[in-house]
């Protein structure tokens, strides 16, 4: 549930500071107090569009913060599978510059707006008239009783299934294109594959090829100076470091009768001898590999490397990549020249598949319907008590003959408001009033399972007065001991039935306006309350009305 909001540069809020208790929470005010843009806050926190106007006049930057306890099974999943741990608290932070960006942080985390988003959907549902819109679509209803179902595995299911159908598909219709198209691909495979194939690349070629061209550009030095150094170090029958250095091993060994060290001395220049004469067959080794026509070499060792140049302009960064891409192509020819085998697997595992969709579709097409018959009694329930007595509600499942990605059935709300009238779909009949009673009784039916655990009411009681809008403040209030509910309103009849009661107040101060949040105590709401019942001043009577309505309401907190 939502603990705490702070609000601060957001339009007319300046700075606002909301400490908020479980049950139903009702929020009232006079009209453009700001009750709106303190819902805009949150959805804005929740991962809504920025927008500069959101800003506060003059502002640098505004941000608006929340902190969550409670959030569920459902949402620690979802924050772990993100690496995201929970304890007791979740903290969530968005901040709105002056050039329209937006930056988000989680428990002081810096995170992608996509990640805020949906982590909202575990954290609070927003119901407002633009809301109650969206129930009219063919889609959100068919989400909506896919939730009553529960077909969360069965469902995953046939996604997976469905997808690697369609991947089957494209294979077979690539595979069926005309055969002169098929000819010309085979045609530039081939060619593909000849010409990667005439240059007999090895992997890691190219670096020993560079290496081999640097030594080549450097033949003559190179060939003189190991001649130098062979030379100088044993080659040299009078003078070399190897012969001058064994005479001294000599002479130290002579001496080691009268002096032991002399021994070790010797040794070490033995050892000295052999490792300058191993350098010697070194050098002289180099001066060897540069016998014959140096340039003629480079000139082998360019063509060669050009050759790979070109292939890599082609086929792949490296060896390694060409030699892939030579696999693949010769992959594609094969298939080709194999067409009328492949055209045939490919087949049947699209009809393999196809069965297997079928039984997945229709076991939830079944469920579905039998979901649809206990969503449409506890949507009628529901709106009995909402004051649609004679209403007609029906969710109507339609097996189709094609597949979708949810599976082979159209979902559609249908109503009758009237009796002797036929049932007709939602959005051609229902009023604005009446889409918020259905959009409260699915909350009502729903409430136990869709995990969420704010909902936010935006004037539910539009459109809807008296009697029925008590009902709805009391349906409010039943789903409050289960979920919290965030309620801005017009009604007394809703206002009265609050847990907690808080009033936007909006004051003047040096030429600004700024709006703040005051939790009422039972005086104040009592006032509240006979105010928002009416009239340009608040009576007496109204006074007594409106404790009245506070006390009967207790009965259903």
């Amino acid at each position: 549930m939502l603990d705490s909001l702070h609000i601060e540069n957001i339009a007319v809020i300046q700075k606002i500071d909301v400490d908020f208790t479980a049950g139903l929470c009702v929020i009232t005010g006079e009209t453009g107090a700001g009750k709106s843009v303190m819902l805009d806050a949150i959805a804005f926190l929740l991962g809504a569009k920025a927008t500069r106007e959101l800003l506060r006049n003059g502002a640098p930057c505004g941000e608006v913060s929340a902190v969550f306890s409670d959030v569920g099974p459902a949402c620690e999943a979802y924050l772990a599978q993100a690496g995201i741990g929970v304890q007791d608290e979740l903290m969530l932070q968005r901040t709105l510059s002056a050039d329209g960006k937006s930056k988000c942080r989680l428990n002081g985390r810096a995170v992608p707006l996509a990640l805020l988003r949906e982590l909202s959907g575990y954290l609070v549902s927003i119901h407002a008239q633009n809301d109650n819109q969206m129930l009219l679509k063919s889609d959100v209803q068919h989400q909506i009783l896919d939730n009553t179902a529960e077909l969360g595995a069965e469902l995953s299911a046939y996604r997976t299934c469905y997808q690697a159908r369609k991947e089957t598909e494209t294979q077979l219709r690539n595979l069926h294109r005309d055969s002169t198209e098929q000819a010309r691909l085979a045609d530039i495979l081939r060619f593909q594959i000849a010409e990667i194939d005439a240059a007999k690349l090895k992997a890691g070629e190219e670096e020993v090829l560079l290496q081999k061209r640097a030594k080549l550009q450097n033949a003559e030095k190179i060939a003189k100076q190991s001649e130098f150094v062979y030379r100088v170090l044993y080659g040299s029958e009078k003078g070399s470091a190897a012969l001058i250095l064994e005479r001294a091993a000599t002479a130290m060994q002579s001496l080691s009768s009268a002096v032991p060290e002399a021994a070790t001395a010797a040794e070490k220049l033995l050892s000295m001898r052999y490792e300058v004469e191993d350098i010697a067959n070194t050098a002289r080794d180099l001066a060897e590999d540069y016998e014959g026509d140096p340039t003629a070499a480079l000139n082998r060792v360019e063509e060669r490397l050009d050759t790979i140049t070109k292939l890599r302009r082609k086929y792949g960064e490296d060896e390694t990549a060409i030699l892939a891409f030579r696999a693949e192509a010769a992959a594609r020819l094969s298939a080709l020249e194999n067409s009328d085998e492949t055209k045939a697997e490919l087949e049947k595992r699209y009809r393999a598949q196809t069965k297997e969709m079928r039984g997945i579709a229709d076991r939830l097409h079944a469920a579905r319907v039998q979901a649809a018959e206990k969503l449409s009694a506890a949507v009628l329930q529901e709106l009995a008590f909402l004051d649609m007595p004679s209403v007609r509600f029906e969710v109507c499942v339609r097996a189709d003959a094609e597949f979708h990605a949810n599976g082979a059935d159209t979902v559609e709300f249908l109503i009758a408001t009237n009796p002797g009238e036929p049932l007709l779909p939602l959005s051609r009949i229902a009023s604005g009033g009446e889409l918020a009673r259905i959009m409260l009784a699915l909350k009502s039916v729903l409430n136990d399972r869709d995990g969420v655990t704010t909902a936010v009411f935006d004037e539910v009681d539009t459109g809807i007065s008296g009697k029925t809008s008590r009902k709805i403040g009391i349906k409010l209030s039943e789903i409050g001991k289960h979920t919290q509910v965030l309620c801005v309103t017009h009604s007394a009849q809703i206002a009265s039935l609050a847990a907690t009661h808080y009033k936007i107040v909006k004051n003047v101060v040096g030429g600004s306006a700024s709006s703040t949040v005051i939790p009422l105590d039972d005086t104040a709401r009592v006032e509240e309350v006979a105010r928002i019942l009416g009239g340009l001043c608040v009576t007496d009577a109204q006074m007594a009305a409106a404790r009245d309505m506070i006390e009967e309401g207790r009965a259903y907190r």
